[in-house]
């Protein structure tokens, strides 16, 4: 965890998750886990979709849907979207192994 890299305790649908989280970036990283929160439990809600890592996966797809979706104006910086997903995609991926250990 270098980097001024810190765990932080975040819950989705319910169950609780330590991510890695740098100095500065917590605020953000709060803001994607209500989102990302937020869209797993309208999945949840609507019972289509049964299960915490499809509903993860389901939120996943619309989050990613959502965002190529957006027509975005000029400035707009394709890469520097491209390895934040990235990014969260190591944290999710780092995280669901950790779960997957538990059980």
């Amino acid at each position: 965890m270098g980097d001024g890299a810190k765990t932080v305790d975040v819950e989705l649908l319910g169950r609780s998750y330590r991510v890695a989280c740098k100095d500065g970036e917590r605020e953000s990283l709060m803001q994607a886990v209500a989102y990302l929160d937020g869209k797993m439990n309208e999945i949840k809600v609507a019972g289509k979709v049964t299960g915490g890592e499809r509903i993860a996966v389901m939120a996943a797809l619309n989050i990613a849907h959502e965002l190529l979706s957006t027509k975005l104006g000029d400035g707009y910086d394709v890469g520097q979207v491209k390895r934040r997903i990235a990014a969260l995609e190591g944290k999710l991926d780092a995280v669901l192994a950790q779960q997957e250990k538990l059980f």
